[in-house]
Order: structure tokens, then sequence, then C-alpha cells
């Protein structure tokens, strides 16, 4: 399938960030709109594919940006069976990092582990970055100097992202660079800032803290069998490790076949939640996916707009740190698939709480961990 800019763009306005006014969002990608597990499988397979055929006989190493581009990297690895790490902003103890930053991002430090690339790096003939879209490119050229410097003449460098918004300066710069670029759609961003400034912000905003009772109805199960895309991963043993997760869930939750399900991941954990999802879609559900996020976006009532409802969350991960998620609907059974370790009791009480106010009654959060 060939897909054009209505496909895959939708402008939004950012919450008071003067670096970079606009947000690109995807309606395919299942991040901040709820979509069909399928058809986000599908535009990121035909990302895949443009892989596949440019680099036959190629060992490649994927590098998914966190937090947008996890699934799609992830979902590159298994298509293509290759080596995959994703970029993080989590802190996971006793690693060594390569550390970088995102210039128009609120959480703008991402990090690598150097260990592993130490490791395994020698293994591959080329690093293939997975975004889900590049504008500037001035990101994946920070790693990429960073890497060059510490790897130097080990690889060569690609990029592959479901959107491709750079200039002719920045793609000059790319081709100057020798980095290869692959992505499903060419798009203009010039007009982006105006159009995301046409928006009024008159959406509803849910604030934290909005639902005093909250939690009732969500049954929480832990299903041993963690793989972290935080540390590298072969693709094949990634999917492995995906299925085993399914197979648990369909074994130990209350799933009920040929219901309307929604299907949420949180922040950077989103492929092993997106691929539940997918497979609990080919028993027979009507299944939505979508994540949490870090990204404080607005929301308004325009037609045309991609978001209309924000409710604020406590993330998982961490106390005091801020998430949101936009849209909820009302769903027969809703399931939310983390990593987190250690959940945060009031992250649980207030997406719980999202989720009550818009009418679900049974909520299912199923915890991926090291044991059972």
């Amino acid at each position: 399938m060939e897909y054009q800019e209505p496909d895959l763009v939708r402008v939004a306005k950012r919450e008071n960030n003067d670096r970079r006014s606009y947000l690109v969002v995807n309606p395919l990608q299942g991040k901040h709109i709820p979509v069909s597990p399928g058809r986000a499988f599908a535009v990121m397979d035909a990302l895949a594919k443009k892989v596949r055929l440019a680099y036959p006989g190629e060992r490649l190493l994927l590098v998914g940006f966190a937090e947008t581009a996890t699934a799609i990297g992830a979902r590159l690895a298994v298509a293509l069976d290759a080596g995959y790490m994703q970029t993080t902003r989590e802190q996971i103890p006793g690693v060594e990092y390569l550390y970088f930053t995102e210039s128009h991002s609120h959480a703008a430090e991402q990090k690598l582990v150097k260990d592993d690339l130490d490791e395994h790096l020698c293994r591959f003939d080329r690093v293939v970055f997975v975004e889900d879209e590049v504008t500037t490119g001035n990101t994946i050229l920070k790693i990429v100097r960073i890497m060059e410097e510490t790897y130097p003449g080990k690889v060569r460098f690609s990029v592959a992202s479901l959107l491709n918004g750079m200039d002719l300066e920045a793609l000059r710069r790319y081709h100057k660079h020798g980095i290869s670029l692959h992505y499903l759609l060419k798009t203009d961003h010039s007009s982006y800032a105006k159009r995301a400034e046409c928006y009024p912000k008159d959406g509803s905003y849910v604030p934290l803290g909005s639902f005093a009772e909250t939690g009732k109805n969500v049954e929480e199960i832990c299903l041993p069998g963690y793989r972290n895309a935080r540390r590298y991963v072969q693709g094949n043993v990634y999917k492995e490790a995906c299925e085993t997760l399914w197979r648990q869930m369909q074994e130990r939750s209350s799933l009920e076949a040929g219901k309307n399900c929604l299907v949420l991941g949180t922040e950077e954990f989103m492929y092993p939640a997106l691929y539940a999802a997918a497979r609990l879609e080919e028993t027979g559900c009507s299944v939505q996916f979508h994540a949490t996020t870090r990204s404080p976006i607005e929301v308004s009532t325009k037609e045309g707009y991609p978001l209309h409802t924000r409710f604020e969350l406590q993330s998982f991960y961490e106390e005091g740190r801020r998430t949101f998620i936009y849209d909820l609907k009302t769903y027969d059974q809703v399931l939310i698939v983390t990593d987190a370790k250690d959940v945060c009791p009031e992250g649980i009480k207030s997406l719980a709480g999202a989720l009550e106010s818009v009418g679900n009654e049974k909520i299912i959060l199923c915890r991926w961990c090291e044991h059972a």
C-alpha cells in the first residue's frame, strides 16, 4: 500500500514548547490516537519491507527511539530478525550509557546502553535508527557522531522512519555524511507551526487528582519471562517472548472472546502491548491500541484536530512524573500492559480513574515481570 499524507499526518500543538510549537501525530502509529493493531502493524511492516530490500545480506542492528518509535523499531527487528535495542529515558542500574539529547523534546535526555554496544556491535554491518518521523535529523546525527567517536570505523549508519520532513539542507548534510534514509512518506513541515496555531485550546483537560475513589475495577496479574528491549535482544527472541506473554495473558486473565477491547501500553513500553493487542484482535475481538505518553499536547474541539480530551496521569515508573492519555472511550474490557517494576500506586489509581470516568468497568493490569 502507498501511504499518503491524510493517512499518516495530523498536526497538533505542543504545550508550552518554544523550541517546536507543533507535533506530528500519526493516526496509524498507536501512540496518541487509538488504532486497530492490525493497521498499526501494516504501516510498520511496509517500512520493514523497504529496509529489507535496501540491505539484502547485511547484518542489521536496529535502534528504536523512545518514546514514540519503540514499537516501530521492535516491529522492524521482529520482521527482519535483526538485532534490536531502544534508546531510553529510564535508568537501568549498573550499566554505562552513551548520552545524547533531543533539542525539541520536553524530556530531552536520551541514552543507549554502552555495555551492550561494546559486546554486540562488532557482529553488525549497519546500525539503522528507527523513528516515527524525522524533521531536522539533528538528534540522530548527535548519536551517530558519538558512536563514530566511540567505535571508529565499525559500522555504517542508516535511518528508517514512517515520515521524513527534512529540508534540502538537512538531506544534503546526511548525504555528505553517508547516512542513507528510508521512509514511507516525504512531508513538508514548513506550514505545520502555522497550522497548529490555528486551533483553539478548548478541548477537555482532566487534571491529576480528579477522581477520589479509583481502582476498584482493576484485576492485577504478574506474568514472568520479561525481556527488556532497552538492552540488546535478537528479533526472533523478542517475538518469542512476546508470544509467551500473550499466551500467559490468555491463561491467567479473565479476557473474554468477541468483545470490544482496549489495550494500553505505558510510555516507552509499547511493542509487547501492541503484539498482545494484535493477537487479541485475531481471536475476533474488536481491538483498539494506544499508550500513555510523557508528551503534553494541547487538545481542541475544532474539526480536523486529532486530540480532544486529555487526562493527566501519574507515571507508573516514577513518582512525580506527569504523563498523559488522550481520547479514552468505553470498552467491554481494558488491558493495560506494563513493564514498570514497582508500579507507583498513584499511577494505577490515576489511569484507572481516567478509564472508569468514561464508563470502563473491567480493567486488567498485566505486569511483565522477570519472575512470577
